[in-house]
């Protein structure tokens, strides 16, 4: 069964990190370039980062540029998001998306169900 997972979400204070991760089954991860995104309450769903199938293509948006790290090991079909400095405006839920396409919303193949981060103040 082809499946994304994303865990690691949850609360934290403003200023604390958390570390994403998304596993990936039924597929083989390094012919996908991976996506994550996020969707704030009342907000469109929007992408933070882009890497590329090998990893050596790494883009962030940003809003989240020097502050969040995007990685992947595609021998443990794991791709991850370390997140720093968080703000309560990065209070979403977070997905990540393979695609053998673009990286962008709509051109995104497989997507998990996400997970929930919660940054107080």
């Amino acid at each position: 069964q082809l499946q994304l997972v994303e865990s690691g979400g949850g609360l934290v204070h403003s200023g604390g990190s958390l570390r994403l991760s998304c596993a990936a089954s039924g597929f083989t991860l390094s012919n996908y370039t991976i996506g994550w995104f996020r969707q704030a309450p009342g907000k469109e769903r929007e992408v933070i980062s882009c890497i590329s199938s090998s990893g050596d293509i790494i883009t962030h948006t940003n809003s989240v540029k020097g502050g969040f790290t995007t990685s992947r090991d595609n021998a443990k079909s794991m791709v991850f998001l370390q997140m720093n400095s968080l703000k309560p405006e990065d209070t979403a839920v977070y997905y990540c998306a393979a695609s053998q396409r673009r990286c962008n919303r709509d051109d995104m193949d497989y997507w998990g169900r996400g997970t929930l981060v919660t940054v107080s103040s």
